[in-house]
């Protein structure tokens, strides 16, 4: 039998000394003891991830550098280009100052050779020209066209001998080649009286 005069003593309210704080209103365990704690997050700092980060990137530097290089070579090139063509028309014209200067010494022996050096000047610039690819276009009759054409005057059909919306004369004559025009003629179109 239990003696009446001995007491459990109460059991502490929680806080109170010798209580664990971290427990202090907490559920308890199923199994009586703390809960557990949430288990730590990995950083994504390490692994396979980073790894492909980092190679991912290591490649799109290079692919920068390559296209870096690329952009300096072009312009080299480019500028390589230039200087060829460059050399190319010039000694294309060096032929027509070689003549200019025979006409110019000539010119005091004899007036009349001036006429013969500049019609020879004359050819051999239209040479060079049309080496580089630009046809002379200064050819009347033919239908007007404005791309190659530039209209500075309109006469009359009947009067110019010509069809009407055909050139009747080449004021100045235009250059050009197939798609890509360097000047258009500058003509006059016929056209009838009237219309």
């Amino acid at each position: 039998m239990a003696d009446p005069g001995a007491r459990t003593p109460p059991a502490g309210p929680p806080g109170g000394p010798g209580a664990d704080p971290g427990a202090a209103g907490a559920p308890a365990h199923p199994e009586g003891g703390r809960p557990p704690e949430a288990a730590p997050v990995p950083t994504p700092a390490a692994g396979p991830t980073q790894d492909a980060l980092d190679a991912a990137e290591d490649r799109w530097r290079r692919a920068a550098a390559d296209l870096d290089n690329l952009r300096k070579r072009y312009a080299r090139e480019v500028a390589r280009e230039r200087d060829n063509e460059r050399e190319l028309v010039t000694s294309a014209f060096l032929p027509v100052l070689d003549t200019i200067d025979r006409a110019l010494e000539h010119a005091a022996a004899d007036p009349g050779s001036i006429v013969e050096g500049i019609r020879t000047l004359r050819e051999q610039a239209l040479a060079v020209v049309s080496g580089l690819g630009y046809g002379r276009e200064d050819e009347p009759g033919v239908p007007f066209d404005p791309a190659r054409h530039e209209v500075v005057g309109v006469v009359d059909a009947d009067g110019a001998g010509t069809p009407p919306g055909s050139v009747a004369s080449v004021v100045r004559p235009g250059y050009g080649a197939p798609g890509r025009q360097l000047r258009p003629a500058a003509v006059t179109v016929a056209q009838r009286q009237g219309g």
